[in-house]
């Protein structure tokens, strides 16, 4: 970003924070889309899913009990499929994408857990990491008050389904986390309205 996009973007965020009214909220999310509303809202992380990602199938198991999960401890768990660290609790795999090692990982996770705010719980997941069909049925089902799935094609059946145009011909999404194209300061995750999500408004 040149300094014009700089100044653009801080105003864009500035604007948003003005709207947020709640401002301790347990971002659950399968991938580094909730942690970017964190970093956006500059708001203490009180989820332990920073840097890091699931496999949509575990991230749904998890949240079918998801009390249960965060009492486990986490273990190392090698996938030689990755490069970065990985850990399981239960049977459930954790991808520690942006962590150098597994002890790294697993502090930050541990201390991130205890500052669950479980009356304020808001989760999110996405329709790529191998998610299917009855994946989505899955999530629809989950017993939380405030939840979203992006899509990447419409799933008008789905209710808690969010639909983010531009992504149709790939099999799921992919980085809601890129900037649009001809678009300076909007990224594909702006499509959403965090902010009235955030403030218990739904969308």
């Amino acid at each position: 970003m040149n300094l014009l996009q700089r100044t653009e973007w801080y105003l864009y965020k500035k604007i948003k924070r003005s709207r947020l009214k709640n401002t301790t909220p347990t971002i659950i999310s399968s991938n580094c889309n909730g942690e970017y509303w964190y970093y956006d809202m500059n708001l203490k992380f009180l989820s332990p899913t920073i840097n890091l990602s699931f496999d949509m199938n575990d991230y749904v198991k998890m949240l079918e009990n998801l009390p249960w999960y965060m009492r486990q401890p986490v273990l190392p768990y090698e996938d030689r499929r990755f490069e970065f660290p990985t850990g399981r609790i239960g049977d459930i795999e954790i991808r520690f994408n942006h962590y150098k090692t597994f002890m790294e990982a697993e502090y930050k996770w541990e201390e991130r857990k205890k500052r669950i705010n479980w009356d304020n719980l808001f989760v999110l997941g996405v329709d790529g990491d191998n998610c299917t069909y009855a994946t989505l049925q899955r999530f629809d089902k989950l017993p939380y008050k405030n939840k979203v799935i992006f899509t990447h094609v419409p799933y008008d059946e789905i209710k808690s389904a969010y639909y983010i145009p531009g992504f149709e011909n790939c099999e799921g999404l992919e980085a809601l986390l890129y900037f649009k194209k001809q678009m300076r300061i909007r990224r594909y995750l702006d499509d959403f309205d965090y902010i009235s999500f955030l403030n218990g408004k739904g969308f």
